[in-house]
């Protein structure tokens, strides 16, 4: 049994703790990640959000050893069974599978701290995004999401803020404002479900070219 990636071109793949039977994840895969996890022993996927093609624990060091892989019955579906080193889920648990709708309660306690493992901005870009769940009463950040004007005259704000202390004001209140500035653009970004990693390849694609030169060029 094939996959057929003319039909199929992204599938879901679902990690499971092969010892145990534990349900760590789901993610995606195209046909460049399935071979990679074939040939490597390691899971990838295919981030739809990133739009990139990813290895599991790349930042982190949290990799998946594939110890088998499963086709569904209609070849569209694939079971890794791995050997997770480290946590599965971004948020430090064990399990992405963490939060019980009966009980009413996350069942998994966070083992490690996801600010020191992933950068303190992808950890706020997360949180961001799972505010978007939240009471708007109780939230600023789910206020500013349900309100683009709101969020869209805070973001101007801040900037103007920025440039006022970056000409007028202290370090400490250029330090303040820019982590204003980035808190309301990274809820500008998660408000279009942006990750902060597509504004890194963006960045890494423009060096070794002159800011002039990369100006021009989208004028082309």
């Amino acid at each position: 049994m094939t996959i057929d990636w003319n039909k199929n071109p992204l599938i879901p793949a679902i990690a499971q703790d092969a010892e145990n039977g534990e349900m760590l994840m789901l993610a995606y895969m195209n046909e460049e990640a399935y071979q990679l996890t074939l040939s490597t022993g390691y899971a990838h996927y295919f981030s739809r959000s990133r739009q990139r093609l990813w290895k599991k624990g790349e930042s982190s060091g949290h990799t998946q050893e594939v110890v088998d892989v499963i086709l569904d019955c209609d070849a569209d579906t694939v079971l890794l069974k791995v050997k997770q080193n480290g946590v599965a889920c971004h948020t430090g648990r064990r399990s992405c599978f963490f939060t019980s709708v009966s009980q009413e309660k996350e069942i998994l306690e966070a083992e490690v701290d996801t600010a020191s493992v992933y950068g303190v901005v992808d950890t706020l870009y997360h949180t961001i995004i799972d505010r978007k769940s939240a009471d708007s009463a109780k939230s600023w950040t789910k206020k500013l999401l349900d309100d683009p004007a709101l969020l869209q005259s805070k973001i101007r704000e801040e900037a103007d803020e920025l440039a006022t202390a970056i000409a007028e004001e202290s370090d400490a209140q250029v330090i303040y404002e820019a982590a204003d500035l980035l808190y309301h653009s990274l809820v500008g970004l998660a408000s279009r479900d942006i990750t902060p990693d597509r504004v890194k390849q963006e960045l890494a694609r423009r060096f070794g070219t002159g800011g002039i030169t990369e100006k021009e060029s989208r004028t082309k």
